[in-house]
């Protein structure tokens, strides 16, 4: 899947990598950080890390 980090901006540093998605589907796991969905709220971004509250469009 596609992960591009939105913390800086518009445009940041991405890469591509194998995820795996929670049962419920609210949250992705890639190489031990937790993604969770933001539900529509973000502006450029779909997703934010759990542990710092980083922006990611996944």
């Amino acid at each position: 899947m596609y992960i591009e980090d939105k913390s800086q901006g518009l445009v940041g540093g991405a890469v591509i990598g194998r995820v795996t998605f929670s049962k419920s589907g609210s949250s992705i796991h890639y190489k031990g950080r937790t993604f969770q969905t933001l539900a529509g709220q973000g502006f450029k971004s779909n997703y934010f890390e759990v542990g710092t509250g980083a922006e990611f469009w996944i």
